[in-house]
């Protein structure tokens, strides 16, 4: 499957992956298998999300884990379908929806694994939106790049192209609302 971009779904540059520190970070452990190009789109505002896949590969120190996604930081946002929660929110006995390219699915939540590790904030421009997720330094943790290939975090380099949705900010309790707001 390929992707093309469109009002909302942008192929971003990434400008700058920085150290945040630890923190805690959360895992969604899927009740079902999740494909090698699905995951969730999380992002530290509502100005946008990067496209974050599944753990759906071998890497040189874990299994793959076909039913997780390592989504980041708690405070973030999970865009799902014109609505966002913040990660923290995510129970064991509700669904999430996770996106393969532009398709999208509900998939039933198994177990919510949150944890601290050490954390990067990777910074992205896309178009003439700035935003930005707050993931775990790790080689589990894989973006989807230009080439529609999984790329792990790791590898990453400012210059890279990856997929992300753009999005307006300003939402309570995660519907979309009109108000004039700034979130840095």
């Amino acid at each position: 499957m390929s992707m093309m971009e469109n009002d909302v779904w942008k192929l971003g540059i990434v400008e700058a992956i920085e150290p945040v520190g630890e923190g805690s970070r959360v895992c969604i452990d899927a009740a079902d298998i999740l494909s090698p190009a699905e995951g969730l789109l999380v992002g530290d505002t509502g100005y946008g999300y990067v496209y974050t896949l599944s753990e759906n590969r071998t890497t040189s120190t874990y299994p793959a884990r076909v039913f997780r996604i390592n989504a980041g930081a708690v405070h973030q946002y999970i865009f799902e379908e014109e609505k966002t929660r913040y990660l923290a929110e995510i129970e064991h006995d509700e669904p999430v929806t996770v996106y393969e390219g532009t398709a999208s699915r509900q998939v039933p939540v198994g177990r919510v694994k949150i944890e601290k590790r050490e954390l990067v904030r990777i910074k992205v421009r896309a178009g003439e939106v700035n935003l930005s997720a707050t993931l775990q330094w790790a080689d589990s943790v894989y973006l989807m790049t230009d080439q529609y290939e999984p790329m792990a975090l790791k590898d990453c380099r400012p210059g890279d192209r990856i997929y992300c949705r753009i999005d307006e900010p300003g939402r309570h309790l995660g519907q979309a609302i009109q108000e004039e707001i700034e979130e840095r």
